[in-house]
């Protein structure tokens, strides 16, 4: 465990398992939550280089006519591919980690008891190795897929090639120390989140004595 007085915990979990709703059960307990999907936006306008690296490497045609970043786009052709997405990952994933380290720097700075960094790809870029203390967010297959195609409108092999492309959950949960299962009711949900950070603070107080 690091040496500050705030608990890092890593949230993340595969597309479609509902952790931006245990994130939204966190931020109602006024837990500070650093977005990894909120900062992967802000940094296009924060270092206007990125959009010209995307530009070079991929093309004009991912842009719109103001020059903003057509997402959705490029998005769906990144992620046809292993080399491609992991290219634009290249470019775009060290620009968000300053990011969210700075965010948990300022977490310490105001000394608060925990802070939760949410990011659905935290394992796949190895972020879990900065983390005290890691959750994952687990619902079965069938229920991801209904979830995000009711969601994002898209075809259900369209969801698979997004699944299929982040790592499967066999593999998340060797990093992971506590597993919420998100296929139930909201207040089932509710209470395992509640065991879960009762339990993060007594074994960081613990770990101060």
């Amino acid at each position: 465990m690091t040496q500050s007085n705030t608990i890092v915990v890593g949230l993340t979990g595969g597309i479609g398992s509902g952790k931006s709703t245990i994130s939204k059960m966190i931020m109602e307990q006024d837990i500070s939550i650093i977005d990894a999907d909120k900062i992967s936006r802000e940094v296009l306008n924060i270092y206007p280089e990125i959009l010209l690296k995307i530009k070079n490497e991929f093309g004009e045609e991912y842009f719109y006519e103001d020059g903003s970043l057509n997402r959705k786009k490029l998005g769906q052709y990144v992620f046809s591919s292993e080399i491609l997405k992991k290219t634009l990952e290249n470019i775009i994933i060290p620009y968000i980690k300053r990011e969210i380290f700075d965010k948990i720097k300022k977490c310490r700075e105001n000394m608060e008891e925990i802070a939760i960094v949410d990011a659905p790809t935290l394992i796949e870029n190895n972020l879990q190795i900065y983390m005290d203390y890691v959750i994952l967010v687990m619902v079965d297959e069938k229920t991801q897929i209904l979830r995000v195609i009711k969601r994002d409108l898209q075809s259900k092999e369209e969801v698979l090639k997004r699944i299929r492309n982040q790592l499967s959950l066999e593999e998340k949960i060797q990093y992971a120390d506590y597993v919420i299962d998100n296929s139930k009711d909201l207040d089932f949900t509710k209470s395992q989140l509640a065991h879960i950070l009762n339990d993060i603070l007594l074994r960081g107080k613990n770990e101060k004595i």
